[in-house]
């Protein structure tokens, strides 16, 4: 399982902390630093099954300082791809990667539902 956070966000610690007290494994990764790929966020998009707004970090700095919820509605989707794989500040965390899903945000009922 792969987990994509930033450190310093209290989610992502919320997340790990849950993952650790629940005995998973996991591969951490480091999101501001190594970026999602284009190809990576395609394939998690499509296996997720959720909208592709739903990998946008809305409530951060970044989003906001681009208006990003006025362009995203005109944006293609690989246009979107390139502009989250730009910035991984742009990108919504914790990601959750397995070999069956994709869990975007930290949601603990919908973490225990999926990975328990």
């Amino acid at each position: 399982m792969l987990l994509l956070c930033y450190s310093k966000c209290g989610t992502c610690k919320k997340a790990k902390k849950w993952l650790d007290d629940h005995g998973i494994s996991y591969e951490d990764r480091e999101i501001k630093t190594e970026n999602p790929t284009v190809e990576e966020l395609k394939c998690w998009h499509e296996k997720s099954g959720l909208p592709l707004k739903r990998f946008f970090n809305t409530s951060g700095l970044r989003y906001k300082d681009m208006k990003l919820k006025e362009k995203l509605p005109t944006m293609s989707e690989d246009e979107q791809y390139q502009l989250l794989a730009s910035d991984g500040m742009l990108v919504k965390r914790p990601l959750v990667i397995t070999g069956q899903t994709v869990l975007v945000g930290f949601k603990e009922s919908q973490w225990e539902e999926t990975l328990l």
